[in-house]
């Protein structure tokens, strides 16, 4: 990656971290799912309002890192208008991109997130969100945790 590129992803994952989108309780939510990850501390609820299989509205609450909390905005910002099966394959990809530093050109400003796998202590940070994303769709009620 050349280091416009890495600037440019810094800046991204640094506006959404000061001005995070979506970071509210969503009073009308009828799915909401609890992430942790105990070892960074992060600690976050995804909103989601469900109108049968599509999010029609998605929010965050909660405390942690520059990383999650940026990734928790970005989320909540693409899965607006998303399937579950959508969302589904996004959490796929995005895992991938966190794990392996390889980011699909539809991932657009998610790529941010790519030179998270160089630092894997961080991975769980960027996915937290996602997981927590996932089970809401999924409708499970379960906490989540990167542990």
């Amino acid at each position: 990656m050349n280091d416009d590129l890495t600037d440019l992803y810094q800046e991204v994952i640094l506006e959404h971290a000061k001005s995070p989108r979506n970071f509210k309780v969503l009073p009308d939510a009828n799915r909401v799912a609890h992430g942790t990850n105990p070892l960074c501390g992060d600690n976050y609820i995804v909103y989601l309002v469900m109108d049968g299989d599509v999010v029609r509205d998605a929010s965050f609450q909660g405390s942690g890192c520059a990383i999650s909390k940026a990734s928790a905005s970005l989320l909540t910002s693409t899965i607006k208008g998303k399937t579950r099966a959508e969302v589904e394959a996004l959490f796929g990809k995005v895992h991938d991109m966190v794990t392996t530093g390889h980011a699909d050109e539809s991932l657009g400003k998610l790529a941010a997130f790519a030179g998270v796998h160089k630092f894997p202590a961080r991975v769980k940070c960027a996915i937290l969100s996602w997981h927590a994303a996932k089970a809401a769709v999924a409708g499970d009620v379960a906490p989540v945790s990167t542990e």
